[in-house]
């Protein structure tokens, strides 16, 4: 077997090797059907199994109430900016939103298709190393937009914003059941799977029932949340093995304690992190400490032919995936459930011995 190395990847990321290794075993075939997870009809007695308990986990682990639907689309978070907007937003309407990063900025231009947009808070002005602390929420509002982690920038919300109602709509895809989520305080929230739940090409949607009956039905079928929701997400074939992954992750999740448990552990491995660069006289984080994301650590030398040599020697001992987006530069660390705490720690080790090279 090819011996794994830190995979510090923003997305796809990180998997639990327990899961990696049931989904191998489960390839060639599900327990005892004979025929392999990949193989078996969305419509079938055992994969039906697997979505069943699969959807019964989400629920159990977020706290999801009843009257919200779990849905498992295809089309990632990038489908939502404009779904969410023209199922709920029309011409002579407004929204509110957060502007804390590269792909909420991707949401609002698809959003101002359908209605009028109010930006009522953004730390673009800095390069997004904060999240706005007092954002100016209108009255008429249909729902109010956020972002809850930034994966490019490293800030993350320490909470949900206070709006007065329950019309949030989250993107929640890179920091998604790392921690306890809020279910009630939202109307909808979205994820891509790829960097806490599972594989790229399945993407998690939670909505309550009431914003499903008042979308519109004006709409193509496909593009209609009551469509899944009345269909169990099987309106057509739904990504079956993004779903069953997601199951092993569920599982993998409930074994780890649950969500605060997980919670506990990334903010741990973040934080050690985040000490080391706080004393470093040759590293320094780029976001806000107010405003620090327990997912994505980005840091910078300052120079980058530096960080270019240390990217290269990352890569060279084993430490994967470190480079920033070009938005920041740099480097970014990735830290998802599935991250292991060794792996911060070699990472450390590796700055340490950088740096002791370039007094």
């Amino acid at each position: 077997m090819t011996s794994r190395i830190h995979n510090f990847s923003a997305g796809p990321a990180v998997l639990p090797v327990e899961v990696l290794e049931e989904a191998r075993d489960n390839l060639l075939a599900l327990g005892d059907t004979g025929v392999g997870i990949m193989e078996h009809s969305h419509r079938g007695k055992a994969f039906l199994g697997v979505y069943e308990e699969t959807e019964a986990l989400c629920r159990e682990l977020a706290g999801i109430p009843d009257n919200y639907h779990v849905l498992f689309l295809q089309g990632g978070a990038s489908t939502q900016f404009f779904t969410v907007p023209m199922n709920f937003l029309s011409e002579d309407q407004t929204a509110d939103y957060l502007v804390t990063g590269s792909w909420a900025k991707k949401a609002v231009a698809e959003a101002r298709r359908f209605g009028t947009i109010n930006v009522v808070g953004s730390s673009e002005h800095r390069n997004f190393c904060y999240i706005p602390r007092e954002p100016e929420f209108t009255t008429e509002a249909v729902y109010t937009h956020y972002t809850s982690n930034n994966t490019i920038f490293g800030t993350q919300y320490a909470a949900p914003p206070q709006t007065a109602d329950g019309t949030l709509v989250c993107d929640m895809s890179s920091d998604i059941f790392s921690r306890p989520i809020e279910v009630s305080k939202h109307a909808i929230i979205y994820a891509g799977a790829q960097k806490n739940l599972g594989p790229s090409g399945v993407t998690l949607v939670v909505i309550r029932d009431d914003w499903v009956q008042r979308g519109s039905e004006d709409l193509p079928t496909m593009l209609q949340y009551r469509t899944h929701a009345k269909h169990q997400s099987m309106f057509n074939t739904p990504p079956t093995f993004g779903i069953y992954i997601m199951n092993l992750v569920f599982k993998w999740i409930k074994a780890q304690g649950g969500l605060a448990a997980l919670e506990q552990s990334n903010r741990a491995k973040a934080q050690t992190l985040y000490d080391y660069l706080d004393q470093s006289r040759l590293f320094s984080g780029t976001a806000d400490p107010d405003s620090r994301s327990m997912m994505n650590v980005t840091f910078v030398t300052g120079d980058d032919d530096l960080n270019a040599e240390f990217l290269k020697g990352a890569e060279a001992a084993g430490l994967s995936g470190l480079k920033g987006h070009r938005s920041v530069g740099g480097m970014r660390a990735s830290l998802y459930n599935a991250f292991p705490p060794a792996g911060v720690d070699a990472l450390i080790d590796y700055m340490r011995r950088f740096e002791e090279d370039h007094k």
